[in-house]
């Protein structure tokens, strides 16, 4: 289970202090599923970084199965069992994507497995798996292996930031799948910070965060109804936003 308890993130800027979270508090109970969505800017992807490690909070507390994590290392968040995958992930030349799936699963991986590991997110193992983890892959391609590899790894807690970007329709519908089987099987908490309805489909909770708070929230089965019919207000029949979230 995860408790983030009253977490806040300032920063200091040359017009002074700047809270980029403040004062956010949500649990999320083993095996579930939470879509965190909002307006860009609103403090999303810094929620997440947060609770991986990779920023501190100034304020709060972050709990994890019953153990406070809030100053932790990242390299000690991942070895009790959280995930990251990053919007924009890291490049590593000289390392190919077979490696890489085994560093994450832990030992060498077997060819069959890598080769499951990479279909569920849209690829072509044979083309992939001695390819290098450098810019001779696409952004969308880069994406899809990082997914891949949180896919590898045995997590208690797997935070996917935009996982949708830079994707193309085909792929999303692959990931969209390998998502809902995710949910389905309950085995790990999961965090997808996304716009998409249809990953939005799949949560059991939703929370909009905006301007760093938690401006609204709830399950799935109520809450996505209203929020869609919001989204409806915002826009006018041409597509073009009349209003801010």
């Amino acid at each position: 289970m995860l408790e983030v308890k009253n977490v806040s993130f300032r920063v200091d800027t040359d017009n002074g202090p700047l809270d980029i979270i403040d004062d956010v508090s949500f649990t999320l109970e083993k095996g579930k599923f939470l879509v965190v969505t909002g307006p860009n800017g609103g403090g999303k992807s810094t929620l997440a970084r947060l609770i991986m490690g990779i920023e501190k909070p100034t304020a709060g507390q972050i709990i994890f199965n019953g153990t406070d994590i809030t100053d932790l290392s990242i390299t000690e968040h991942a070895k009790l069992g959280i995930g990251y995958a990053f919007q924009h992930p890291p490049r590593f030349k000289g390392m190919t994507v077979r490696t890489l799936l085994s560093l994450a699963y832990g030992s060498d991986l077997a060819e069959d497995k890598c080769c499951e590991y990479l279909t569920n997110v849209g690829l072509c193992s044979l083309e992939y798996l001695n390819r290098e983890v450098d810019a001779s892959l696409s952004g969308g391609e880069l994406k899809r292996v990082e997914i891949a590899t949180l896919m590898a790894r045995k997590l208690g807690l797997a935070i996917f930031d935009e996982p949708e970007a830079g994707i193309d329709l085909w792929s999303f519908k692959m990931l969209v799948e390998t998502f809902k089987k995710m949910s389905a099987d309950k085995h790990e908490s999961v965090i997808i910070i996304s716009h998409q309805e249809k990953i939005m489909q799949l949560a059991d909770e939703i929370i909009v965060v905006a301007n760093g708070k938690i401006r609204s929230s709830g399950s799935k089965d109520t809450f996505l109804p209203q929020l869609l019919g919001e989204f409806a207000d915002i826009c006018d029949f041409t597509g073009k936003a009349v209003k801010s979230l």
